[in-house]
């Protein structure tokens, strides 16, 4: 038998046409697959514009809670009290590509405790697909006034607050630490007698006599002749307003010479309070590339501080310090402080001078109440009191007046916005002689 050859081009016959349809199959799956991944990729990222805008709308629900407001009312401040359930919904807003309507579920539940409620705050929508979408945010809402939210920095009863120096903000910045949870300070430069406190409560722990060494050159070493006391601390400074009218905010003139006295009443004390008062100047230098703002003594100078040069920013004032040693327990003392003229008198004429203690007007009706910051006498005090700030002026001048506190953010037209908004009251009335 003959073998009969075919030829290729009947051989090929055909193929062409299976190749072309597999990759036609081929094309059209790749095609599906792109069509219904950039399907899915539309819906994610539509679903995600989404749930970010549905936590928006629940973290701004929450905060009205937060805040006291009422979001119908256009955010008004309502009581603590009528904090409590509601539902509202919200619109797509075209001009953000919204598409879907948003339905805000709020739940607010009392519980035992009073000083706070529960909420929940729901956010629920349904997306392109009708796939029913929801985001939901759990907190807690204090009873506290959002205007009192300063109060979260003060520390539970019992637990001292720490300053920028890693002490109780009651232990004075020119106390010397000495690395070892103490800091120690003498009242005045000419004393040679220096007082210990903790650093965790500003308590002052001990007292050391037969101390020669300045307050910033002191280490643990030079306190050999201690006795361990539970003292409270009375500190301030005294201002001087003399040139011109009186002015509370601004007053640098030179000190005139004076003592600090504290009057003990009402229970039996171990001994009488022991005060320093020192006339002081605030300087600026820098140490290591670093700059420092520091009070030092009115004669002290670059060179006795052992800094090549500084810059005096004219400031000038009385620091004292007052330390006293309860009998009773827990320690408590009541009395009042008194500025001791040294060649100076104090009165009502010309040529006299008259003493004024910083007492801001609590409730703006011209006259300061028990709460006062720096009241007249002190009553029951059961611990460390500080900025207690006294302010002199010529004897026919007049206290000066503060104004109250304001920082409403809202500013009238009429009315420059460092005007508008006063953050301390620099109120000051005249101390009793």
């Amino acid at each position: 038998m003959r073998n009969r050859s075919v030829p290729i081009a009947k051989r090929a016959r055909g193929v062409t046409l299976l190749e072309a349809l597999i990759a036609l199959l081929v094309l059209s799956l790749g095609m599906l697959t792109m069509a219904r991944l950039q399907t899915t990729l539309r819906l994610n990222s539509d679903i995600a514009r989404q749930r970010s805008e549905a936590v928006r709308l629940a973290e701004e629900d929450m905060e009205t809670l937060r805040a006291f407001a009422s979001v119908a009312a256009g955010n008004a401040v309502k009581a603590y009290a009528d904090i409590s359930a509601a539902n509202r919904s919200v619109r797509p807003d075209p001009a953000s590509g919204g598409n879907v309507n948003f339905e805000i579920a709020r739940q607010v539940t009392s519980v035992d405790d009073p000083t706070y409620k529960t909420a929940s705050v729901s956010v629920n929508w349904t997306d392109r697909t009708g796939a029913a979408q929801r985001v939901a945010l759990d907190s807690v809402i204090a009873a506290n006034p959002p205007g009192l939210s300063a109060v979260l920095a003060i520390s539970p009863r019992m637990q001292a607050v720490k300053g920028v120096l890693g002490r109780a903000v009651s232990v004075p910045v020119s106390a010397t630490d000495l690395g070892n949870g103490q800091s120690v300070l003498k009242l005045d430069s000419s004393q040679t007698i220096a007082f210990v406190f903790s650093n965790a409560s500003g308590r002052v722990v001990s007292v050391c006599s037969g101390v020669a060494a300045a307050t910033r050159h002191m280490v643990a070493g030079d306190l050999a002749s201690c006795t361990a006391m539970n003292g409270l601390l009375l500190s301030g400074q005294v201002r001087f307003s003399l040139n011109g009218a009186p002015d509370a905010a601004h007053a640098n003139d030179t000190p005139l010479p004076l003592a600090v006295a504290l009057a003990l009443t009402g229970g039996p004390d171990p001994r009488p309070a022991q005060c320093g008062a020192q006339a002081m100047k605030t300087v600026a230098y820098s140490v290591d590339t670093s700059s420092r703002r520091e009070a030092v003594p009115l004669l002290a100078t670059a060179a006795s501080w052992g800094v090549p040069s500084w810059t005096d920013l004219g400031e000038r004032f009385v620091a004292y310090h007052c330390v006293v040693t309860p009998a009773n327990t827990p320690a408590r003392w009541s009395g009042r402080s008194t500025l001791l003229p040294q060649g100076w008198a104090l009165g009502s004429m010309a040529g006299a001078y008259k003493v004024c203690r910083y007492s801001a007007d609590q409730d703006g009706s011209g006259r300061v109440d028990s709460n006062a910051e720096h009241p007249d006498s002190y009553a029951d005090v059961a611990a460390n009191l500080t900025q207690q700030n006294f302010l002199v002026v010529k004897g026919d001048q007049s206290c000066p007046a503060g104004v109250p506190v304001n920082v409403d953010a809202h500013v009238d037209a009429h009315v420059d916005a460092l005007q508008a908004q006063n953050f301390a009251n620099l109120g000051t009335l005249q101390h009793q002689p």
